[in-house]
Parts: structure tokens; C-alpha cells; sequence
């Protein structure tokens, strides 16, 4: 492979470093940090340090004028300025390894993917989960009618304080992430959203946490049509479950898979068309990266192990000129769902995607 000079972008007190999207290039080879920007002085001198980068910049804009450099990574869990930064960093032509969620509304979402793709710019998103080599092991049992003709794709975020419209955007993002892998792009959504039990409106809605924008409602059930007829469903609601829920369930004819979330996660096999082993005698299976009831022979489970083989497969996007795993399409489809569950709340009813209308919809809530 060749040297690529990588540049990081963090904000000290405002979204971080990530989970993990600024370290994990010195475990790459090929990869060298060669500067670092933070506007946080002793956030800055602390990643310096930690990425052994020889400069730092208060400015991030700064940085991509001043350096010499190939691959980005935009590490704050903070949403609110992902948009400025991946168009800062493709209009430079450099590509971008970024944590999720991706941007705050379609528009943005819009407007990125246009940037990525008018520069010829390789983006990857950190959904760890996306490069868990169970997910094979997953759709071979799937594909061998493991589950005999998949019917319907649950999950549910962690429900804890968070839970509703911040889970949504924050823990539901992995897992409609993994809905799309499994059942393709929704086609259609139906939801509804709700405060203390009542119907969202306009009055709920105030500035959500981590720079996600406006937000509103601490209970959230939607409904998605995804391809080959499947139905997806996703909920949440606050302190329901404190992440005693947090997966997605795969439902077949013949039986079940269950998957959580991380680079190597906890992932069972029910081979019972009742779905219910207290009435089949049937039991759960262990699902490890070797295959159905086998031990698992890998040993790091960690994020970062997760983000090593996403920025080596970014890499390899990049040399053979082909979409990353967990691509800029993907991110954007993410957000398509999430915007898709406020818009069906709002319209009152079933609506079709791609969304017609890509602004925020809970700015268009009327009381």
C-alpha cells in the first residue's frame, strides 16, 4: 500500500475524539498522523501527545490548507458541524473516516454525498458493527434458509435515559445501519412519536444533546418497508430497558437471529419456526465469527478493533477505487430513517422514500 499522512479532527468538550476514530491510525501501516486540530488548548496539546502528531491547530480549516494531507478523520460525536467538515475535507479531496451519526438533517446529507461525489472522495462511517466478521456468518446461514424466508427486522435502542428521540438518532443509527445490510433500502415508513404519552408537537420540540438539533418525544414506534416485503420495526422509549434490548432480531419462517452491536457482539441462532423456545423446547446458539454453535477463536471484541478493519478496507476502497463497506450512501440512508419516523409523525400517515421533503420535519410541526 501506499503512505498516506492522515489529519484528525476533534473537539475537546464537544463530541471528543470519538470512540476511537483518532487512535486508530497508529496501529495502521502506511498511516502516519501528521497533525491534529482541536480549538480546546489543553484538549489540543493532550491528542498531540497521544497521537505523537507534529503539529496542532486550533482550526481544523487551518490544518487542511497548512498540511500535506491524504485521509481525515473526523472523530466528535457531536453532529452539528459534520456537515462543514466532510465539505471542508472533500472540496480538498481527502478522505474521510468520520463518526456517526452523520450529519442532522437531509439536506446536509444531500449536500455531502454530492461533495464526496463530484471530488471522487471515498467516506467511511464508523458503525463497527458493519465489519464484524459474524455478519457473514449471518447472511450464509440466511442465505442457506437457516431461517427459512426472513419476514420482519426488530430492534430497539437502549432505552435508557436517552430513550425516544434521542436514542433514535444516537443507538438507533447502528442498528438501522444493520436493517439496511439485512433488508436493503426502506421504502416507505410509518411512525409516531410521542411526549409523556401525548402526541408530539411543535411546543415539545427544543435543541436536542451531542448537536443533533431540534428534538422532541421520549417514546418512539415506527414501521419501515424494506425490500423483498420485509417489515422493519423500531422502537424506544425512555428508561424501558436501560440497553436490556438493544439488538436486532431477524425473524424467518423457520427461525431466528438475534445480533447486537460492536465488532464482535453477542449473536444467537433459534432454529424454531414458533419463535418461542419455551413452547418448542428449542434453544438459543451461540453465533461466533467461525460459524453456528462454534467457539470463537478472535480475541479482541473492542471498537478499536472494529475501526482498524474499517479504515484497512477505506484503504483498499481507496487503491481499487470502489465504495467503502459502510459507505457515504449508507450514512446518508440512516438518516433517511430517522428523518423518515418524524415526517410519517408529522404527515400523520404512511410516507414513501427516498423522502420528498429533506428538511428537518420537526421544524415543519405545527401545533
Amino acid at each position: 500500500m501506499a503512505e498516506y499522512r492522515i489529519g484528525v479532527i476533534g473537539h475537546t468538550g464537544q463530541g471528543n475524539y470519538g470512540h476511537g476514530v483518532d487512535t486508530v491510525w497508529g496501529h495502521i501501516a502506511g498511516c502516519t498522523v501528521v497533525a491534529v486540530a482541536d480549538p480546546d488548548p489543553a484538549g489540543l496539546q493532550q491528542a498531540k501527545k497521544r497521537l505523537n502528531a507534529s503539529q496542532g491547530y486550533s482550526d481544523y480549516r487551518q490544518m487542511l490548507a497548512n498540511e500535506q494531507l491524504d485521509i481525515v478523520s473526523i472523530c466528535p460525536r457531536w453532529v452539528d458541524r459534520h456537515h462543514e467538515m466532510v465539505l471542508a475535507c472533500a472540496q480538498r479531496k481527502l478522505h474521510i473516516y468520520m463518526e456517526k451519526p452523520f450529519c442532522r438533517e437531509l439536506q446536509e446529507a444531500d449536500e455531502m454525498v454530492k461533495a464526496c461525489e463530484s471530488n471522487d472522495i471515498k467516506l467511511a462511517i464508523a458503525h463497527q458493527t458493519r465489519y464484524s466478521p459474524k455478519l457473514a456468518v449471518i447472511r450464509n446461514l440466511i442465505e442457506d434458509g437457516g431461517i427459512g424466508t426472513v419476514l420482519e427486522l426488530r430492534g430497539r435502542g437502549k432505552e435508557d435515559r436517552r430513550g425516544g428521540g434521542e436514542d433514535l438518532w444516537v443507538l438507533g443509527s447502528h442498528v438501522f445501519n444493520l436493517m439496511q445490510y439485512f433488508g436493503g433500502d426502506s421504502q416507505w415508513c410509518m411512525a409516531q412519536a410521542t411526549q409523556q404519552g401525548k402526541r408530539i408537537t411543535k411546543e415539545h420540540v427544543g435543541p436536542g444533546k451531542e448537536g443533533i438539533g431540534p428534538l422532541a418525544a421520549d417514546s418512539i414506534t415506527a414501521m419501515y418497508g424494506m425490500q423483498d416485503n420485509i417489515a422493519g420495526y423500531f422502537a424506544s422509549a425512555r428508561e424501558a430497558g436501560n440497553g436490556a434490548r438493544f439488538a436486532l432480531q431477524i425473524y424467518g419462517s423457520r427461525g431466528v437471529v438475534e445480533i447486537q452491536t460492536g465488532f464482535l457482539p453477542q449473536a444467537y441462532y433459534l432454529d424454531d419456526p414458533t419463535w418461542c423456545p419455551g413452547r418448542s423446547g428449542k434453544t438459543w446458539t451461540p453465533i461466533s465469527s467461525a460459524g453456528v454453535g462454534k467457539s470463537e477463536p478472535l480475541k479482541d471484541f473492542s471498537l478499536h478493533a472494529g475501526n482498524v478493519v474499517a479504515c484497512q478496507d477505506l484503504l483498499q476502497a481507496i487503491e481499487q477505487d470502489r465504495l467503502p463497506e459502510c459507505n457515504v450512501y449508507e450514512a446518508r440512508h440512516t438518516i433517511e430513517m430517522i428523518a423518515a419516523t418524524f415526517e410519517s409523525h408529522r404527515q400523520r400517515g404512511q410516507v414513501a422514500m427516498p423522502l420528498i421533503e429533506r428538511r428537518n420535519p420537526l421544524t415543519l410541526l405545527e401545533r
